[in-house]
């Protein structure tokens, strides 16, 4: 089993990828281009957070971004409202840059929905 181990700046918040990353994400809606986020898309099951994340929820109400309260750092986002959505973001910035440097870039424009 392929296993990726990253975290927030301060160490509060963990995470552990059982997946993969091909692309990174680059997302230009008003909360992602402040945050500068690189996401990978994954279902929940390959992805464990463990720490107590602080959840925001933007405009839309479609998504909770989950942060540390102690650092900062954006960590994940989940679906909100719909159970049956088998798919989330995870910061790939959280994790050592070798995981993601090398990785293409896919330009999502959040910023025209």
């Amino acid at each position: 089993m392929i296993a990726h181990y990253g975290s927030c700046h301060c160490g509060a918040i963990t995470l552990e990828l059982r997946d993969e990353p091909v692309d990174a994400g680059e997302c230009n809606c008003s909360l992602c281009r402040r945050n500068g986020a690189l996401w990978h898309y994954s279902a929940p099951k390959q992805v464990t957070v463990t720490g107590d994340a602080v959840s925001y929820v933007q405009g839309d109400r479609m998504l909770t971004t989950w942060h540390c309260g102690i650092c900062g750092d954006v960590t994940h986002w989940t679906s909100l409202g719909d159970p049956t959505y088998d798919r989330m973001g995870v910061n790939l910035r959280m994790f050592a840059p070798e995981l993601w440097t090398g990785l293409p870039r896919r330009l999502i424009d959040g910023a025209s929905f």
